[in-house]
């Protein structure tokens, strides 16, 4: 009865799309009969899931900018609201996005269709009421960091920790830069500098400009110093779009490289990187980065009051203690951001420590085999729901 269950999946961003992949390989290698449909990515749909909806039209950051995202929103909204009510499937799995995904949570029970959340909205950095939502409407919660269990079990929810399913994606051995460096022209002499900017437009354009100018005051105090934009094929050509902006004098020493991010971080002596799952990424690879992020005036505002941890980047908060320094809003400034990298690149003591702060932060993670332990949780809810039926 199992075998031919259907399940349908929700992932808002890009690396919900990287993960929700990884989990969909498990789910179908432990069921092959599996039928998942999805609002999500290439990767997602890679793996084996259709597609109902692209995530990439529903992407977007800040309390504020989601007004100009509206219709784009609305419409993805209907379409899946309708697609369950029609279709009814056997599982409702979230990936992250918590203001899409707990209004589909909320039809989903109405609808007696079980609800397995994977990878925790972070409610415990901000706006903490909607815990009492999330045990309402979510039968079962498996998360990724180490302090997420603890602090959703103190509210009673049904929550197990299984890793950071980042610990599945990247291998570091494996990771090969010397085909990189080539196409970069990085010689033995040259430090090479990696620009990550963000996923979604809204930060690329926030993030990218300030970036560039960093990396020229940074080449001022370091001659021999290359850089690369690295970037995703869905945001490729606005990132040339405001690289192009720059004129020639910068791309003398600034590339852009797609779909290679972590050759290039790998490569890179330092990451200049917007807040995000990325900032994860180059401390498993183990390379030092300096953290920024903006968003709109009115979003600050507001988020400023309500975000209640002393960190805004994943590695800090895993660590409890500043590994890497963050520049956020006003502080974000060329100058701050190229003042900082600099000391780092020429202090060999910061660097050490740095990268002795990455060691502890992986150990924190947990075990490779994430996926296949969360897909573990999904498939029990699907057993319990086919031998006793489900209660919504």
């Amino acid at each position: 009865m199992m075998s031919g269950s259907r399940l349908f999946i929700i992932s808002g961003e890009a690396s919900g799309d990287l993960h929700a992949s990884g989990l969909i390989r498990e789910l179908l290698s432990s069921r092959p009969g599996l039928q998942i449909a999805c609002v999500g990515g290439e990767r997602m749909a890679s793996a084996g899931a259709y597609v109902l909806v692209p995530s990439r039209q529903l992407s977007v950051v800040g309390l504020f900018e989601v007004f100009s995202h509206l219709y784009p929103i609305v419409s993805a909204y209907r379409k899946v609201k309708r697609w369950l009510k029609e279709n009814r499937p056997d599982l409702l799995i979230l990936v992250d996005f918590p203001d899409f995904n707990l209004l589909m949570a909320r039809h989903a029970k109405a609808l007696g269709i079980p609800v397995f959340y994977y990878i925790s909205p972070q409610i415990w950095a901000w706006r903490r009421n909607r815990v009492k939502k999330i045990r309402a409407l979510v039968d079962k919660m498996a998360v990724i960091l180490p302090f997420e269990e603890e602090f959703y079990k103190g509210f009673g929810v049904d929550v197990s920790f299984v890793g950071h399913p980042l610990l599945d994606t990247i291998d570091v051995d494996a990771i090969d830069t010397h085909d990189i460096k080539r196409q970069l022209g990085i010689g033995t002499d040259n430090i090479l500098l990696c620009l990550l900017p963000g996923s979604r437009k809204g930060e690329i354009r926030k993030h990218l400009p300030v970036m560039l100018e960093a990396a020229q005051k940074i080449k001022a105090g370091c001659r021999e110093l290359r850089c690369c934009i690295a970037t995703n094929p869905d945001v490729s050509a606005l990132v040339k779009e405001i690289f192009d902006g720059f004129g020639l004098d910068i791309k003398e020493f600034v590339h852009v490289v797609e779909g290679r991010t972590y050759e290039a971080i790998k490569a890179s002596r330092l990451c200049l990187a917007a807040s995000g799952t990325v900032t994860l990424e180059a401390a498993i690879i183990g390379t030092p980065t300096v953290v920024m992020y903006k968003v709109s005036p009115m979003s600050y505002v507001v988020g400023k009051r309500l975000i209640r941890v002393p960190w805004i980047s994943l590695v800090n908060l895993i660590a409890e203690k500043e590994v890497v320094p963050e520049f956020i809003q006003d502080r974000a400034s060329p100058e701050n951001i190229a003042s900082c990298s600099l000391q780092i690149l020429t202090d060999k003591r910061t660097e050490e420590d740095m990268k002795k702060g990455f060691k502890e932060v992986v150990r924190r993670l947990g075990d490779r085999g994430v996926a296949s332990r969360a897909a573990k949780f999904a498939l029990e809810l699907l057993e319990q729901k086919a031998l006793s039926g489900f209660q919504g």
